[in-house]
């Protein structure tokens, strides 16, 4: 897949809101500015209130404007929820490699993801700060068991070294692609099949995303 910093002169094709979910500090802020602007800043602020970044770049000839939010970890800010989730088909849920606590609050994010985003969102569990390997307390089978209980994607990413970021940006965004794409196939062989019943707005049931060639969908991508 090839992609591109810059402006396109053809018109997009689509555009994908993702949300990044997380305590805070874990890094999301970090993650969104390397791919966004490939910057990085030692002396990060902690987010206040929601703000996005956009990139536009090619997946399948198609050209995809990707509009990523942010939003802080804490939880005097989660009063933005359901606004912060509408209309988003990929989320990024990020916890530190050297914090327990922000994986195991993994599964309250999760759980609160799925409560007000769409059944079809694509998730992916990305374990950051893999520059600071020295101070694990994440090990990183136990991400791919959870990650592969749930069924979400897993990629370990460091912001700061700008290890897998885009990597795990490109493979979000192109399995969005894919979910998007086999729905409309359907919907279109509906309509011109003329079933009255799919017309009528009933449910069409989307084939889940295959895993990207060359590894599972769990594996974890190494940092080496």
């Amino acid at each position: 897949m090839s992609n591109f910093h810059g402006d396109f002169s053809q018109n997009i094709d689509y555009v994908f809101k993702i949300v990044l979910i997380g305590d805070s500090a874990v890094g999301k802020s970090q993650l969104l500015a390397r791919f966004a602007r490939n910057e990085f800043s030692l002396d990060s602020k902690a987010t206040i209130g929601v703000e996005f970044q956009t990139r536009t770049l090619a997946i399948d000839h198609k050209t995809v404007k990707a509009q990523i939010w942010d939003t802080a970890g804490q939880e005097r800010y989660r009063a933005v929820t359901s606004a912060y989730y509408r209309g988003a088909v990929g989320a990024m849920l990020v916890y530190d490699i050297t914090k327990r606590q922000s994986f195991d609050h993994v599964v309250r994010w999760l759980e609160e993801l799925r409560g007000h985003a769409d059944k079809n969102i694509v998730i992916m569990l990305v374990g950051n700060k893999t520059d600071l390997g020295h101070l694990r307390n994440v090990p990183s089978e136990d991400a791919k068991e959870f990650a592969e209980r749930e069924n979400l994607y897993f990629m370990e990413t460091s912001a700061l070294e700008s290890t897998n970021v885009e990597m795990a940006f490109n493979t979000l965004l192109t399995e969005i692609y894919r979910t998007v794409s086999k729905k409309a196939l359907v919907a279109n062989e509906a309509e011109s099949g003329g079933n009255s019943a799919l017309l009528k707005g009933s449910n069409i049931v989307v084939p889940s995303a295959e895993p990207l060639s060359g590894g599972s969908k769990y594996s974890c991508c190494s940092s080496s």
